[in-house]
C-alpha cells in the first residue's frame, strides 16, 4: 500500500514537500516514482529514483525545482517541490515498481510500476 501525504494549496513560488508512505513490502529493491495528473490532461511522469538510489529521473518541466529522495529505513519516498508554478497543480501520486533499475527511457512510462496510491492534490494558486 501506497499513502501520499503533504498535499495542499500554495501560492506560487511557494513549497512543498510530499510524502508516500510504503506499507506491505520493502521498498528497498523497488523503483519508486512520482507522477501527477492535471484536470483535462494526461497522466505525467514526475521523478524517478532506482533502488540503487544513484539514478534520479525529473521531467524537463521540474528538473531545478523538484527533488525527490527516499529514506528506506522508513520505506517513505519525498519530494520536495520548489518555486511552484499554477502549471504543478494537479493530484499528485506516488508508484513502485518491481524492477530496481529502470533506464531513462523506461521510467516515465506508468505501465513500468506495479503499485500506486490514491494521490493528493496539490494547488498553486494566488
Amino acid at each position: 500500500q501506497l499513502v501520499e501525504s503533504g498535499g495542499g494549496l500554495v501560492q506560487p513560488g511557494g513549497s512543498l514537500t510530499l510524502s508516500c508512505a510504503v506499507s506491505g513490502f520493502t521498498m528497498t529493491f523497488y523503483t519508486m516514482a512520482w507522477f501527477r495528473q492535471a484536470p483535462g490532461k494526461e497522466r505525467e511522469a514526475v521523478s524517478c529514483t532506482n533502488a540503487d538510489d544513484d539514478s534520479l529521473y525529473y521531467a524537463d518541466s521540474v528538473k531545478g525545482r523538484f527533488t525527490i529522495s527516499r529514506d528506506n529505513t522508513k520505506n517513505i519516498v519525498y519530494l520536495q517541490m520548489n518555486n511552484l508554478k499554477p502549471e504543478d497543480t494537479a493530484v499528485y501520486s506516488c508508484a513502485a515498481s518491481g524492477e530496481e533499475i529502470l533506464s531513462d527511457k523506461e521510467w516515465n512510462h506508468a505501465y513500468e510500476y506495479d503499485f500506486w496510491g490514491q494521490g493528493t492534490q496539490v494547488t498553486v494558486s494566488s
